[in-house]
């Protein structure tokens, strides 16, 4: 699997409290090489505090994620969100606007956890 810096939404992300991907991706500067990919989140350390976890992708036409518009999600267990647990892995949905981002609701109160969320060369499931 490879990993281009440039397509990586979150890097080892502290995840606590609801929020976006610490990066964001113009698809006009990243190109097309990306559009036959996979979306893929893992755990980089355990979490603790929250109830559950729901990782979003979502696309907007502006930066500013002004009225995002969310392509795929899905919710993973606290007893899911340890260390190198594979989350997801999926094909990159199409209609997709000119930037995506990553979106991470906590439900709970968490208190620690780390993730990673990108797209990569291996098309998704």
């Amino acid at each position: 699997m490879l990993i281009d810096s440039t397509l990586m939404l979150s890097d080892k992300q502290v995840v606590t409290a609801s929020a976006a991907s610490e990066n964001i991706i113009d698809q006009t500067a990243a190109g097309d090489a990306h559009r036959h990919a996979a979306v893929v989140a893992q755990a980089d350390e355990d979490f603790a505090g929250l109830t559950n976890l729901k990782i979003s992708l979502q696309t907007c036409a502006d930066s500013a994620f002004a009225s995002p518009v969310e392509l795929a999600a899905a919710t993973f267990a606290l007893a899911d969100l340890k260390a190198g647990n594979a989350l997801l892995k999926m094909a990159l949905p199409s209609g997709a606007l000119r930037y995506i981002r990553g979106y991470y609701t906590v439900s709970g109160t968490g208190t620690a956890g780390k993730i990673s969320l990108f797209i990569t060369d291996e098309p998704g499931q």
